[in-house]
């Protein structure tokens, strides 16, 4: 079994406000293994950020410890800040310098010898694919050539853990498969990566185990397919309806076996632990109702669902696109 990189025990952050003080980070306890693909997953405002912050050195626990490696982080943060890469949320590259000259400068600033960070900055810059830009102005490069370069840079010294915030938020579907295989790649040489991300299908993919938090607190902490163990229910039936009424809805819920039913614009996401027993009931329904179907599919329980029976919440990603826009992290 792998060693733990990062220990954290009971772990709390408060904040004062007008209202009294709050509780960003609520008493968490956990580890993360070296090398493995660590998810920190919640809604906005559940504490990712806040837990990411001491993690990082930029902030001190109120109480509880938090250890990388051998070293707690309120009494260590020169030595942890050498074992670790951030990369942010928010990019930080300078756009007016060229490829080589960002991955150069940060090396620096990581006191790496010019024997050691020239053929490292080639290295990555092959890694990435941007070897034939590398005098090229960051300013010309498309959002995924930004994002990849970011990562790497972050990488440039050899952490043993990075810290990735939100890797692919904003870009298309093809650079957003490309920074993952960067991720699996970087992986590969036995990083440990810490990922946060409200892309669902980018946490099932990637992560070795998740973690839930929600409200300050650690709510589960599992691989993918111990948490879809936990759903309290065998299979989902999703149907794409022509009109959704409160007349049809409460019909559907009153189907035996029928747990649940939640609408997703004009799809029926009806909870279920027999789809094969519901099923026929369901279309005998849809038919009384003289409303066809535009769609039909019967699935386990992707991370997605996992995300709104534990927290409440769809995650955010989805939110923008509904626009339930929730609240911001702290």
């Amino acid at each position: 079994m792998r060693e733990s990189i990062i220990r954290i025990e009971h772990l709390s952050k408060v904040f004062p406000s007008k209202q009294g003080p709050v509780a960003a980070v609520d008493d968490i306890s956990f580890e993360v293994k070296r090398g493995e693909i660590f998810g920190l997953l919640g809604p906005n405002g559940a504490g990712k950020s806040t837990l990411i912050r001491i993690l990082t050195t930029l902030i001190s626990p109120s109480s509880g410890a938090a250890f990388i490696d051998s070293y707690e982080v309120s009494a260590s943060p020169e030595q942890i800040r050498g074992l670790i890469g951030v990369c942010p949320q928010n990019s930080t590259l300078d756009q007016e310098l060229t490829a080589y000259d960002n991955l150069e400068f940060y090396g620096r600033l990581q006191n790496m010898e010019d024997r050691v960070l020239k053929p490292r900055i080639w290295q990555l810059l092959e890694m990435t694919g941007l070897q034939d830009r590398a005098r090229s102005p960051v300013s010309t490069f498309s959002g995924g050539m930004k994002r990849k370069l970011e990562i790497v840079r972050a990488f440039i010294h050899k952490p043993d853990i990075l810290f990735l915030d939100e890797p692919t938020i904003g870009l298309d579907p093809e650079s957003r498969r490309e920074v993952w295989q960067q991720i699996e790649q970087l992986n590969v040489e036995e990083t440990t990566i810490i990922l946060t991300t409200h892309y669902m299908d980018e946490a099932e993919r990637l992560c070795n185990r998740i973690a839930f938090v929600d409200q300050g607190r650690l709510i589960a902490l599992d691989t993918m397919e111990n948490l879809r163990r936990s759903f309290p229910v065998g299979d989902l039936i999703e149907i794409g309806v022509v009109k959704i009424t409160g007349d049809l809805l409460a019909r559907i819920r009153e189907i035996p076996q029928v747990g649940s039913v939640d609408v997703r614009g004009l799809n029926l996401l009806i909870v279920t632990r027999d789809a094969s027993i519901v099923l026929p009931d369901l279309l005998r329904v849809l038919e009384q109702f003289s409303n066809p179907m535009t769609s039909i599919a019967i699935r386990s329980p992707s991370l997605e669902d996992i995300f709104i029976y534990l927290t409440g919440q769809v995650p955010e990603s989805d939110a923008i696109a509904t626009g339930e826009v929730g609240r911001q992290d702290s």
